[in-house]
C-alpha cells in the first residue's frame, strides 16, 4: 500500500491552518469511532484501519495535485532559488523553535535559536541565506508537541490527519498552539498569507521528491514503514535523540511514554 511522503513535513505542519481544522476534527471523529483491535494490531496504532483509509486519501491527493505541482516547481526554479525559499521559511520556524526551547528550559538551544534568527534575518537578507549554520549555529527544530512531551504528556495513539499526514493525539492537539505560533499566521494581507502557506507546502513537497521516488521503488508496506519511522523520529525529537524509556529500554512500538528525559 502506498503512503505519501509527508512525515518529514510535520515540523512545518503549523502553516496549514485550514487543513489543521479539518485534520483535528477528523482526529476527534476517529477517537469517537473507537479503537480497532486484531491479533496483529500495533499497540501504538489502535486506529490502523481508519488511519490507512486516511493515508490512502492523502496519497490520492498527493498524486493528483501536490506531487505534479511540486515537480513543476522543482523543474522551473533553479536550485539557489529553492534553497533561498527553504532558508526563508526555516528562519521563520526558528522563531517558534526559540519559544519552545525556552518553554522546555533548553537554555543552550534557546540561545542558539535566538542568535540564529537575528543573524539570518539581518545578515542573511531576511533569512534567504542561512549564515548562522555556516558559522556553526545549528538549527534546533522544536514545536509545542515536543514541549508537551518534554513535560511528561504521552504521545497517545498514532493518528493520520487528512492533508497533514502522520501525527499522534498529543501532536494533533498541539497543532492548535503551533498555528498561533507560526509567524506567517500574523501576515495581515490574506492573499499574501495564503500565498506563503501555498509556497511553503509546495517547497516542502519539492524537497521530498527524491525520497518519495526511493520509497516508490521499495518493496515494503509503506504505511507501516512510515508509521514506525515517524513514531521513532518523534520519540527522538522529544527526548533529544535518547530513545530509551524510563527503564532504559527502547520502546518496541517506537512511541514515547511521556516520561521526563533523564538528567545527566
Amino acid at each position: 500500500m502506498k503512503q505519501g511522503p509527508l512525515p518529514a513535513a510535520v515540523s512545518n505542519r503549523s502553516g496549514l491552518a485550514g487543513g489543521l481544522r479539518v485534520g483535528f476534527g477528523a482526529g476527534l471523529l476517529l477517537l469517537a469511532a473507537g479503537c480497532a483491535t486484531g491479533p496483529n494490531a500495533n499497540p501504538a496504532d489502535p486506529l490502523e484501519p481508519l488511519n490507512r483509509q486516511t493515508a490512502r486519501f492523502n496519497d490520492k491527493l498527493d498524486d493528483i495535485v501536490l506531487r505534479p505541482v511540486a515537480t513543476a516547481y522543482h523543474r522551473v526554479l533553479p536550485s539557489p532559488v529553492r534553497t533561498g525559499v527553504t532558508n526563508f521559511f526555516g528562519n521563520l520556524s526558528d522563531v517558534w523553535s526559540f519559544v519552545n526551547s525556552v518553554a522546555q528550559l533548553k537554555l543552550h538551544n534557546s540561545f542558539d535559536d535566538f542568535v540564529r534568527v537575528n543573524v539570518n534575518t539581518f545578515w542573511g537578507i531576511g533569512g534567504l541565506f542561512d549564515v548562522a549554520t555556516q558559522i556553526g549555529l545549528q538549527r534546533h527544530s522544536e514545536d509545542f508537541g515536543q514541549t508537551l512531551g518534554r513535560w511528561g504528556v504521552p504521545s497517545g495513539p498514532y493518528l493520520v490527519l487528512p492533508l497533514l499526514g502522520p501525527s499522534t493525539f498529543r501532536d494533533a492537539a498541539a497543532l492548535i498552539v503551533d498555528v498561533h505560533g507560526d509567524p506567517v499566521n500574523y501576515v495581515d494581507n490574506i492573499s499574501l498569507r495564503n500565498s506563503l502557506y501555498a509556497v511553503r507546502l509546495v517547497n516542502i513537497r519539492s524537497n521530498l521528491l527524491q525520497v518519495s521516488a526511493l520509497l516508490d521503488d521499495a518493496a515494503l508496506d509503506r504505511y507501516t514503514f512510515t508509521r514506525d519511522a515517524f513514531l521513532q523520529r518523534r520519540n527522538a525529537d522529544v527526548h533529544d535523540g535518547d530513545l530509551q524509556d524510563g527503564a532504559g529500554n527502547v520502546p518496541s512500538d517506537g512511541s514515547d511514554d511521556g516520561q521526563l528525559p533523564k538528567t545527566p
